[in-house]
């Protein structure tokens, strides 16, 4: 019987895949765009608020930028994505931004990205469940106070889905991300047709007016108002994360995978651009008022509304004021908006993994983030990136607006070096082409991949200059740890590699000249002539029997059983005047390899194999503690020699049956399905 252990994780999780059956986990297109592009299209939900809200700190007459402003986000998303679309075609291996920097402006380029890219990938999820947990406390007031708490459950129940496979988690989110799509842009087509026909009401907030927070000496054509201008572009270019991870993902799309993926791009950025605008417009039209504090900015007859007012999100207020007379169509439109920011960090949950799977196999990241799973996803980084999140949301209690000031420097940074590294890629590759129609290609691509430069690094500047006191430097020193941190590992695995080459040296001294065995014995039972048999079939040059003279009394009994039994190997008493086991035996063993340099020293264990936990307990302390330090002795092996107890019986056939990965791992589960085998 499979234990409770197991059973829960099959519930999660699923049953096994076989390796050859990866094929069937890939996506088409109608999949891959919710998969890759929830993040990107989610972004619709926040970036306007983000937007009216900085531009707010100066009053009702700076909304007047917010078309401009919009209006220079749609076009650097145009941009990204056609110089998107270049890199799919140019790398389709699911590198994405790092291998492109990796491969044309080295490896510390690579790893910048690589940084930047994990540290933005945590973020994205934090600040997207963070945000769905404040629409849900906003329509569930019981949440109100528990929103970080119920933040961390969105966290790990996304996490559980992405366990069980990306084909799996795609089909489950696609519907609500499809939902949330039709009916943003059902309420822009339905809000615009009211406001041809002059149905449209105002906003319930456009009775109310909206005080300045802070005196933008000169006004806004000042230095004071363009930095302000500058900070609600860089607040609104939230729109353009995500665009990234359809290059990371390029591998998990249906052939042709590089077609598919820029056909995905293409419709990401139709899409997220249409829904932007239309919100935007329908903002302006109905008299949207969005206020960083609200409280004290928002005025009714010229006094502040006070701390009792709850100022809903600009969808909301759209939603409540296009369908006022369909009360259904607001809550389809406020739920799928809720539902669209918690599956926008799916995105992450599929990017995260991947990058982290290709920085393992370049020995950045432990090895254990490219091993796949059971549902042959990358389940090490998907639980990774859910225990980062999490640690992010209850460190800032889920706010939105903390965290949003941490976000989009990294995925800036990765859009420079990444478009840097494609205009150095098509001048390579340019050198040596000779076909004309393929030189006039690549430099179209050169020329889009320029365009994309110029602006991708003057959004990092309006970025960095006007997010950097808000909270970005705190983005900024993590992708310095991080990238300090892979630099480490690198190192380690470097430095493993190069002692455990083989060489001419140690070809000669592979062999020892002879064998000295040892056998732990604690008392003269079963296990104990197990252990010597096997020792004596070895056939080792010397052997031995060791016991501790911990109870004076115990060991003289011990000897008396010994001779009077006529067992074949001398027994050996070591003194231990204070009681101790581990260190007499490691100082024998020592003393042998001194006399002995050039044999190898063979300590066998006498141990138990239960079948229950709390038996663990019970049993092998001193073994454990044995191998523990004999581990570190040059020249020294440890042999466990197992003894089933009763309780053990049955395991053997569980061991059998347990699932390709189980075993790798150690625990043991139910058989894979016939489907399976």
């Amino acid at each position: 019987m499979p234990s409770l252990t197991d059973a829960v994780k099959r519930v999660l999780v699923g049953r096994p895949f076989r390796s050859e059956r990866l094929s069937e986990t890939l996506l088409p297109k109608r999949i891959a765009l919710p998969v890759f592009a929830s993040d990107a299209l989610s972004s619709v939900a926040y970036a306007p608020d983000e937007i009216f809200l900085t531009l707010s700190i100066a009053g009702i007459a700076a909304y007047v930028f917010s078309p401009w402003i919009v209006g220079a986000v749609v076009l650097v998303m145009f941009v990204v994505v056609a110089s998107y679309r270049q890199n799919v075609h140019a790398y389709p291996s699911g590198g994405g931004d790092y291998e492109v920097a990796t491969v044309n402006l080295g490896p510390n380029a690579g790893l910048t990205v690589g940084s930047a890219l994990l540290v933005d990938y945590v973020l994205t999820v934090a600040v997207s469940i963070s945000s769905g947990a404040q629409y849900a406390a906003a329509a569930i007031p019981a949440l109100r106070g528990h929103e970080a708490l119920f933040a961390v459950a969105l966290v790990l129940l996304l996490m559980s889905a992405n366990l069980r496979g990306l084909r799996e988690s795609g089909a489950a989110f696609a519907i609500p991300t499809y939902i949330f799509m039709f009916s943003i842009l059902g309420m822009a087509v339905y809000g615009l047709v009211r406001l041809l026909f002059g149905d449209l009401p105002d906003a319930p907030s456009a009775s109310l007016g909206l005080a300045a927070e802070h005196d933008i000496s000169g006004g806004l054509t000042s230095v004071a108002g363009a930095f302000l201008i500058l900070r609600a572009f860089s607040s609104g270019a939230a729109a353009l994360t995500g665009v990234e991870a359809i290059s990371n993902g390029v591998p998990a799309f249906q052939k042709p995978k590089s077609k598919n993926a820029a056909t995905t791009l293409l419709l990401l950025g139709l899409t997220s651009v249409t829904m932007l605008v239309s919100i935007v417009a329908l903002a302006r039209a109905t008299g949207v008022r969005f206020a960083e504090d609200p409280a004290t900015q928002l005025l009714r007859d010229g006094v502040p509304v006070g701390d009792s007012y709850v100022q809903d999100p600009i969808i909301g207020q759209l939603a409540a004021t296009v369908f006022d007379h369909l009360p259904v169509a607001f809550y389809v439109v406020t739920a799928a908006t809720g539902v669209i920011l918690v599956l926008a960090a799916n995105t992450a949950f599929n990017g995260f993994p991947v990058l982290g799977s290709i920085l393992a196999r370049d020995g950045f990241l432990p090895k254990q983030l490219h091993t796949r799973g059971d549902r042959l996803a990358f389940s090490n980084g998907i639980i990774a990136l859910a225990v980062a999140a999490i640690v992010l949301i209850v460190a800032y209690d889920a706010e939105v607006t903390r965290l949003i000031q941490l976000y989009i420097v990294g995925v800036f940074v990765s859009f420079t070096m990444s478009q840097t590294g494609m205009v150095r890629h098509w001048t390579r590759h340019l050198r040596t082409e000779t076909d004309p129609a393929r030189r006039a290609q690549m430099r179209r691509s050169r020329v889009i991949n320029s365009v994309g430069l110029g602006l991708t690094g003057l959004v990092l500047v309006i970025v960095l200059l006007t997010k950097f006191t808000q909270g970005a430097y705190i983005a900024i020193l993590a992708m310095v740890f991080v990238f300090a941190n892979m630099k480490l590992i690198r190192r380690h695995y470097t430095s493993v590699a190069r002692e455990l080459e083989i060489s001419e040296t140690a070809k000669a001294k592979a062999l020892p000249t002879g064998v000295r065995a040892v056998v732990l014995v604690s008392k003269l039972h079963k296990p104990t002539l197990r252990a010597l048999a096997f020792a004596r079939a070895a056939k080792p040059t010397e052997l031995q029997a060791v016991t501790v003279a911990v109870d004076p009394e115990e060991t003289a009994s011990l000897q008396q059983r010994w001779e009077a039994l006529g067992v074949p190997v001398p027994l050996t008493v070591l003194d231990s005047p204070y009681r101790e086991i581990t260190r007499p035996v490691v100082e024998h063993v020592k003393g042998l390899r001194q006399r002995y340099p050039r044999d190898l020293v063979v300590v066998y264990v006498p141990e138990y194999v239960v079948g229950h936990w709390w038996e663990t307990l019970l049993h092998n302390q001193s073994a454990l503690r044995l191998r523990a330090r004999l581990r570190y002795q040059p020249g020294v092996m440890v042999a466990s020699v197992p003894w089933q107890l009763s309780s053990s019986e049955g395991l053997e056939d569980r061991a059998e049956r347990a699932a390709p990965g189980l075993v790798r791992r150690g625990t043991f589960g139910p058989a894979p399905s016939e489907e399976d085998r």
